[in-house]
């Protein structure tokens, strides 16, 4: 994962497999935003692996996936996905998280400074607690809230992960975390292949015509 470019290369390309199989899965549905979480989160990995090589661009594209972009796209990618209101309310305050950590990017480079085998990025946004406070309610609020029992694990474990990277990689969180949850959003191949088999199943029960359409 992020402990190394050799882990990040291994660990973002398992995930971004699996990610492609879920995208297939799940197929031109309304799943299939929150299907490609782990084909994104995947491909965030490998961009990690950049960074660690010094490339700047991809410290660039790293922190404005793991920034303004997750809490606003996870949570309408649910809301997309199962109509829930309050993961409707959930992509309003990521919506409201991700402004000012897109400004921020906007208005100066990404640092990166390694603490041993992890990687502390610096932006220099303003209340940094409060947003991130924000940005994991959004993110973990919408999977929660889901009525899904899938994607309230794959929250659970999201959350216990932030907990975890809090406690042991302060100074790394937001690495430490992204890494932890690409490697938890595996969860959302079981998640498209479990919807894709009902769905195989009501069509082959339905009698010929009796479609909605």
């Amino acid at each position: 994962m992020c402990w190394s470019a050799e882990a990040d290369l291994a660990a973002g390309a398992v995930v971004a497999a699996v990610g492609v199989g879920a995208v297939l899965r799940a197929g031109p549905t309304r799943r299939l935003p929150l299907a490609a979480l782990p084909l994104l989160l995947g491909a965030h990995q490998l961009l990690e692996a950049g960074v660690w090589s010094g490339w700047a661009w991809a410290r660039t594209a790293w922190a404005v996936i793991a920034l303004p972009l997750l809490p606003l796209y996870v949570p309408a990618a649910v809301w997309c996905a199962t109509r829930r209101r309050g993961a409707g309310w959930f992509t309003l305050l990521g919506a409201a998280v991700a402004g000012p950590l897109a400004l921020a990017l906007a208005g100066r480079p990404v640092a990166v400074v390694r603490h041993g085998h992890t990687l502390g990025y610096a932006v220099g946004v303003p209340v940094p607690g409060l947003l991130l406070a924000g940005y994991l309610v959004a993110v973990l609020g919408a999977l929660l809230c889901s009525g899904d029992r899938y994607l309230r694990l794959l929250g659970g474990v999201a959350g216990l992960g932030a907990l975890l990277c809090g406690l042991l990689w302060r100074l790394a969180f937001v690495s430490t975390w992204c890494a932890l949850a690409a490697l938890a959003s595996v969860l959302l191949y079981r998640w498209s292949d479990f919807n894709w088999s009902i769905s195989a199943r009501t069509s082959a029960t339905e009698p010929p015509g009796s479609g909605t359409g």
